[in-house]
């Protein structure tokens, strides 16, 4: 009979035994032969679920996710040998230190002073870092993560960018730079050369770019935007699919002026 859990239920040495149980020489096979390599596709796996839980409304089930997601920390912290407590210390030592305001004598007006007082604070951690040598220098934009999605990680990149004074002056002029980077994408589309696919694939992505900067112009977020977008596009075609299955015809069977009709009234 294996021996009990020592730790209260609930608490987070209680989560610590079982993590540790399962990477013990009795413990689970699977477990055991992952690393922190194995590990990232599900840690933003959990991230997702979570937000698709918040999406849902329901309770229960965002629960539940939450649990998900701190599994995946007490299994990195597992086999980083990272104590929780460091890891508590770690991010409790930083709210204090970014929010002078609550813990110090700092005062603010409102939420968007907060924001230009913790970019500052951000900064002069960075500074700090660089002159004891243990991060190196850190820009601006270092701190975004790569394996964000695309849009997201755009965005974020121009929100810090614009932080520190590097922004469209309005909605206008970043419009224009859409329909800038929309003529170059049709430029080198006709030019029918050896490397069109090469040029099309980074004039895309500078039109996507400039399209979430638009967005952000708008307060508008393009991560969430496409999102809803997709979820309209997923109901829409559902219903397209099953008003085409009802007529005992398949989609490949209808032309397009047909489609378009049977769209619009979906959309309607």
């Amino acid at each position: 009979m294996p021996d009990k859990l020592k730790a209260p239920k609930g608490s987070l040495r209680w989560l610590e035994e079982i993590m540790q149980r399962l990477l013990g020489p009795d413990g689970c096979p699977w477990d055991r032969e992952q690393t922190l390599e194995t590990l990232k596709p599900f840690v933003l796996e959990e991230c997702y679920e979570v937000v698709d839980a918040i999406d849902s409304g329901d309770g229960a089930h965002h629960l539940e996710e939450l649990g998900d997601l701190l599994f995946q920390i007490v299994f990195q912290a597992a086999l980083a040998n990272f104590e929780l407590p460091a890891i508590i210390n770690s991010i409790g030592d930083k709210l204090i230190r970014r929010h002078p305001h609550v813990f110090a004598d700092t005062k603010v007006v409102d939420a968007d002073e907060v924001l230009v007082n913790w970019e500052a604070i951000k900064a002069a951690e960075r500074a700090e870092a660089a002159k004891d040598g243990k991060k190196g220098k850190r820009g601006t934009l270092d701190g975004v993560p790569k394996a964000m999605p695309a849009l997201q990680r755009s965005s974020e990149m121009l929100r810090k960018a614009a932080r520190v004074g590097f922004a469209w002056p309005d909605a206008s002029a970043a419009r224009a730079k859409v329909a800038e980077e929309l003529l170059e994408v049709d430029e080198a589309a006709a030019a029918g050369t050896d490397n069109t696919r090469e040029a099309l694939h980074r004039e895309f992505g500078d039109l996507l770019f400039a399209v979430t900067s638009w967005g952000r112009s708008h307060n508008v977020d393009a991560e969430l935007a496409l999102r809803d977008a997709s979820d309209r596009f997923r109901l829409r075609f559902a219903n397209l699919e099953q008003g085409v299955a009802d007529d005992n015809k398949t989609i490949a069977e209808l032309d397009n002026a047909a489609l378009l009709d049977r769209w619009s009234k979906t959309k309607r």
